[in-house]
């Protein structure tokens, strides 16, 4: 029995199966999304979606689908599903699926009539071409298979209408054709691995509507060129591979290059390979640079999002080699960062005060999942150059005050990673001395100078030293409350007496400035009204402002986005704790958090974790449709369950 199956009764129920996403990327930019019935509901959507950096640093959908339609007798069965203005559905394909499989590839199983057709998916790796494997599992006469594309030639964030400027020029190519739509792109190449025949039919398809942009607050509708349509004739038993991609491909390897792929997957046939499969996604190769996105469909390489997620999704699985080539873009964004350097790396966000930090947690968790001695032997000048220059005061927006703390300006722009703007302007100015970057700040004053240590002392380690040791009652001086709690930030007489959960971090470090007391009454505040079955909230029911439900318009979204909605991420840190604490009496707490996530694999982005979930029953999937972060600290916590249960 397959991890991730699901039957007729679902697949034809569009209310199940419409909100049931699949992602399949090529690690280098490019992917394919669309739901688990191909009908494409957000303009994010396609099945072949290409980084063109000659064009702009956005994503491009060249292909937007591909209609099948089974022709026996004459009689033509259209395959294809979209959505058109008024609920209406055409042509409405989804009623002859039998079932879909999505343990290796994207299987979809069709059967029409006597006719019994397989379709898998699957995506080059580092190349822009997906792949479609068809097969025709039982036929009891001849039988034609039709393709009909639907082109886009547009950006994810763009959508196309009918014009005149489209080209409706095309070449015949082997097996297939070539064709471009308009200037700027590349010509996109669809061919077959059996002779066919293309018809030229040119038509648009007007008015396809995208309902997930239409709940976001934005336009939904767009029309589609599709050029003609490729025919053929299938026999049982024989398969045909369907290849769209940006540069032709000798079509006599089509068979033999789907099957390479295939055996190259993780299969996704338990809950840890479902989520290794997802974090091999975020691996970004661009050139000789290797980048770790933030999430799918819409994210870029965001340093904070990197530094975090790393350990996560490549130590965990026992990847240090992929770990170790993403630390070496990351190294040369940070002394570009640090030495005010332009730089044509794509990590964005690597001014915010807390990105060095993160950056040494990174380099403090490979030295403990990997090597000490390996992690001061490759990072150990990085972590002495970051340390210099945040001790110093070099950092444009950290200055380091005589009571060891460090104090950020965020009054005018979003510095945290609860960055949510309307207008221009942080729905939560977190400014002053705020509590997780201090509790980093501490964490990275002990772990880099007793790591420097253990060769000698130097004048930098004393300096940390002497920082650390006037940062550790500075702290709790600052942010520990009367009701046990950390205060989110505090800046002069302002004091935000909010419940949010950036002070699990002081407890979840290695190095803390707590006690064990008072670990335990923040872990229990948290606990008490933080805590859900899909996350950690990021704002308590009982502070005001509390808004739980990430809905509607961008901007009621925005107001949203951090005043209760529950981040998967924070639990790692949260059961990091917890276990930190409760040692191996919390193994089966933890056990019975994670298996709040273990649905997760058959909803919403299948195999995968979203960005956020709403704070309130139903707890519903929120965001972008895969969440790096979410994954990566769900594996780590994975990973920590192994270690605390083996001793």
């Amino acid at each position: 029995m397959s991890y991730l199956r699901f039957d007729k009764t679902l697949m034809t129920n569009l209310e199940e199966s419409l909100p049931r996403e699949i992602l399949r990327t090529n690690r280098s930019g490019a992917y394919h999304c669309s739901t688990i019935v191909d009908c494409n509901t957000r303009k994010y959507h396609g099945l072949l979606v290409i980084p063109i950096p000659e064009l702009d640093d956005e994503n491009h959908v060249m292909l937007s689908s591909l209609d099948e339609t089974v022709i026996q007798h004459g009689a033509e069965f259209n395959l294809g599903l979209h959505k058109y203005n008024g609920e209406n559905f055409s042509p409405r394909g989804h009623k002859y699926i039998r079932e879909f499989d999505c343990e290796k590839v994207p299987t979809t199983l069709y059967r029409v009539g006597g006719v019994v057709l397989k379709k898998e998916k699957i995506f080059v790796h580092h190349e822009n071409r997906i792949l479609i494997r068809y097969t025709l599992v039982d036929a009891h006469s001849e039988t034609i298979l039709r393709f009909r594309p639907y082109l886009a030639f547009r950006s994810v964030r763009q959508y196309t209408h009918e014009n005149a400027q489209a080209s409706r020029h095309y070449d015949f190519v082997e097996n297939g054709i070539k064709t471009c739509m308009y200037a700027g792109y590349p010509e996109l190449y669809m061919q077959l691995s059996k002779e066919n025949v293309f018809h030229f039919e040119p038509n648009w398809y007007r008015g396809i509507e995208y309902p997930k942009e239409q709940e976001r607050g934005y336009d939904f509708n767009e029309d589609l060129y599709v050029p003609g349509y490729f025919e053929l004739n299938i026999k049982k038993g024989e398969s045909v591979v369907f290849s769209g991609g940006i540069s032709a491909t000798d079509v006599s390897k089509l068979d033999e290059l789907f099957s390479s792929e295939v055996e190259s997957r993780t299969p996704r046939n338990n809950f840890k390979n479902c989520l290794i499969n997802a974090a091999h996604q975020f691996l970004n190769k661009q050139g000789d640079e290797y980048y770790i996105l933030a999430g799918y469909p819409w994210f870029k390489c965001r340093a904070r999002d990197m530094f975090i997620s790393l350990p996560g999704l490549m130590l965990s699985v026992g990847e240090k080699e992929k770990f170790e080539m993403v630390m070496k873009t990351a190294i040369k964004a940070i002394y570009a960062f640090m030495h005010g350097e332009k730089s044509d790396l794509k990590v964005t966000e690597t001014e915010h005060p807390d990105v060095l930090l993160w950056a040494v947690w990174s380099v403090q968790q490979y030295a403990k999942m990997v090597s000490r001695s390996g992690a001061k032997a490759l990072y150990g000048q990085l972590l002495k150059d970051i340390m210099d220059y945040l001790s110093s005061g070099k950092h444009p927006n950290i200055q380091v005050h005589d009571n060891g703390l460090i104090y950020s300006d965020g009054h005018d722009k979003a510095i945290t990673w609860m960055n949510s703007t309307v207008d221009g302007r942080p729905v939560i100015p977190r400014s002053g001395y705020i509590v997780e970057f201090n509790a980093l700040w501490y964490n990275a004053l002990c772990f880099v100078s007793e790591l420097l240590k253990e060769d000698e002392e130097s004048d930098l380690t004393k300096h940390l030293d002497e920082i650390s040791a006037k940062a550790k009652q500075s702290f709790i001086d600052t942010f520990m409350n009367e009701y046990g709690y950390l205060l989110d930030y505090v800046d002069g007489m302002m004091m935000d007496w909010s419940v949010r959960p950036n002070m699990l971090f002081a407890v979840a470090f290695d190095y803390s400035p707590l006690d064990a007391k008072q670990k335990k009454s923040v872990l229990d505040i948290i606990t008490k009204e933080l805590l859900t079955p899909k996350g950690i909230r990021s704002l308590s029911p009982k502070s005001g402002g509390y808004n739980p439900n990430y809905t509607g318009v961008q901007r009621q979204r925005d107001y949203a986005y951090h005043q209760g909605t529950a981040w998967p991420w924070l639990e790692g840190f949260y059961l990091e704790a917890y276990l930190r604490i409760y040692k191996r009496n919390a193994i089966s707490f933890a056990e019975r958090q994670l298996i709040g996530y273990e649905d997760q694999m058959s909803r919403n982005c299948i195999g995968s974790i979203p960005e956020m979930f709403d704070g309130n029953p139903p707890f519903k999937g929120r965001g972008a449709v895969s969440f790096a972060m979410n994954v990566a600290e769900i594996l780590r916590t994975l990973n920590l369950l192994e270690k605390y249960g083996n001793q």
